[in-house]
């Protein structure tokens, strides 16, 4: 089993850039990972996520463009959000499903979560 710690959240302004960091206490290389969000009085979405041992990435249509995701090293991924906007203030969470997944989008997939840090913008 593997345990996931989130970091680099914080007030931001609308228009600028931050990095997230998931960091594992395995390696990643047996998982799926997963980014995901939630807005408040909304349901938990779908961010992005990386097939950890060939890299392939898989990204939400809305956050294309700004969003990336890679890996640090084994135990580290970040998700790099550019251009930041009002509706990206959620709780942004990682998580990992194994690598038999069928739907990388399916947060039910994933049975392991951090607890996730808040990003939060200003005007």
């Amino acid at each position: 089993q593997v345990q996931l710690v989130e970091s680099g959240g914080g007030l931001v302004q609308a228009g600028g850039s931050l990095r997230l960091s998931c960091t594992a206490s395995d390696t990643f290389s047996l998982y799926f990972m997963g980014w995901f969000r939630q807005a408040p009085g909304k349901e938990r979405e779908f961010v992005g996520a990386i097939r950890w041992g060939p890299g392939n990435t898989y990204l939400e249509d809305s956050v294309k463009g700004r969003f990336t995701i890679s890996k640090y090293d084994e135990n580290t991924m970040y998700l790099q959000i550019n251009t930041l906007k009002p509706e990206d203030t959620a709780v942004y969470y990682c998580a990992a499903a194994p690598i038999w997944v069928i739907s990388v989008i399916d947060s039910a997939d994933y049975p392991y979560w951090g607890q996730g840090t808040q990003l939060a913008l200003s005007s």
